[in-house]
């Protein structure tokens, strides 16, 4: 015999999932979803399904804002942020295609802002640290050339870690000191670069990677076999080092690029310039970057308030 649970479940998709499937096979037809998208949409929307059918609604088009917020208060304390804003993003994205199709309610929108972790920035590394970091690979080794230039160009250049894998040979402009980069969405930007970044990538171009290439490639950085740096491996590397160096837990290539803003912004570098270096769309993105660590706000307080 079948529970009431399930009972519950099949009377809520007879009354509600009709559009359901509707929704699913536009996803899967139109729009190319992978069968694990589809399903955690199926999952995700059956689950509201259940509740609002509890509430003895019977159409989507028939929900009210009080209906959402309701469910919504199911999902906060009970599961993860990130599954939580997951449910309420699939059943946002079907209420929207029923919206579009004229079959959905009048409500607002459910919005996931709720649910979102605090965007959190990695802290910027003083000097010292930078130093003692770059100062760590074997550079007797081809290994560590390549290690040292990868993080000197990250630091140097302020690049993502994508950019940095994905740049090529070409893409080198070192007697002027710079760099083409191929940034998000196709645009390109020319960075400049410090003299020593350009001596270490020259160092490991010349002494490193001749060693690691097994046959031609037009990528600057190679893995030990050879082939294209994968991204994951950029990551594990500097992570290591940042382990070794004594650095705080989490410290990414993210955090390279993020203390070279920080970095140029202290040093005087006017907002629009960093945001054109970074690859920023808006200034805002790059302002982030401008919040200072609040411990060494309050120590310049204490220093300089005449009452401290």
């Amino acid at each position: 015999m079948a529970s009431s649970e399930h009972l519950g479940m099949s009377t809520a998709m007879e009354a509600l999932g009709v559009e359901v499937d509707w929704f699913l096979d536009h996803m899967r037809v139109e729009k190319g979803a992978s069968e694990h998208t589809i399903l955690a949409y199926h999952g995700d929307i059956t689950r509201a399904a259940e509740y609002f059918h509890s509430l003895g609604i019977m159409r989507w088009r028939d929900l009210k804002p009080p209906d959402l917020l309701g469910y919504e208060s199911t999902l906060g304390a009970k599961m993860a942020r990130s599954t939580a804003q997951r449910k309420i993003s699939g059943l946002r994205s079907f209420l929207k295609f029923l919206k579009k199709n004229s079959e959905g309610p009048e409500a607002d929108l459910p919005s996931t802002a709720g649910f979102k972790n605090p965007k959190r920035l990695p802290k910027a590394l003083s000097l010292d640290n930078i130093q003692n970091l770059l100062d760590l690979p074997d550079t007797s080794q081809p290994s560590g050339l390549r290690d040292r230039a990868l993080m000197e160009l990250i630091y140097g250049a302020g690049l993502r870690i994508s950019e940095a894998v994905d740049l090529a040979i070409s893409d080198l402009e070192l007697p002027n000191r710079s760099v083409r980069i191929l940034g998000k969405r196709g645009k390109m930007r020319r960075v400049p670069l410090p003299q020593q970044t350009v001596e270490w990538v020259v160092r490991y171009l010349t002494e490193g990677r001749p060693h690691l290439a097994k046959k031609a490639n037009s990528r600057v950085f190679l893995s030990d076999q050879g082939k294209n740096l994968l991204r994951q491996r950029a990551y594990t590397v500097l992570d290591q080092y940042a382990s070794r160096a004594g650095l705080q837990e989490g410290t990414s290539p993210h955090t390279l690029r993020h203390t070279y803003a920080v970095h140029l912004l202290k040093g005087g570098a006017d907002l629009r310039v960093v945001q054109e270096l970074l690859g920023h769309e808006s200034i805002a993105t790059t302002q982030v970057y401008t919040q200072l660590d609040m411990e060494e706000v309050r120590q310049k307080y204490r220093l300089a308030h005449p009452r401290e």
